[in-house]
């Protein structure tokens, strides 16, 4: 036997399971119409790409795995030369900056000034 909450005894009373199941008349639907599939949408309209459809770009993994995989004493964020050195050397400067701000925040905030 399956039950349901009755809101007007505010008790668990008798139901048959449809009723149980499907709480307050709810009944589940079905979507109007499927959604589109984005990931098989080509980039080019086939009007404008001629007889071959582009998916994706050339897959670069193998070339990156071999870049990253050569064991040369480099740090794996340091692998891409000049790019990763610039921003790794910003990213630094940025959190010793804001660690400083903090603690002159901190500083000001627990010795105000006397007027």
């Amino acid at each position: 036997m399956s039950y349901k909450f009755s809101g007007l005894t505010q008790k668990l009373t008798g139901s048959s399971p449809m009723a149980a199941y499907s709480p307050q008349g709810l009944k589940p639907g079905l979507p109007a119409e499927a959604p589109t599939m984005i990931f098989t949408t080509p980039t080019k309209l086939l009007s404008e790409a001629g007889s071959t459809v582009e998916y994706m770009r050339p897959n670069r993994v193998p070339e990156l795995q071999k870049v990253f995989q050569v064991s040369d004493g480099v740090p794996i964020h340091l692998k891409r030369g000049l790019p990763d050195r610039l921003l790794y050397r910003t990213t630094m400067a940025l959190t010793v900056g804001g660690t400083l701000y903090c603690l002159v925040a901190f500083y000001l905030a627990a010795h105000p000034r006397k007027n």
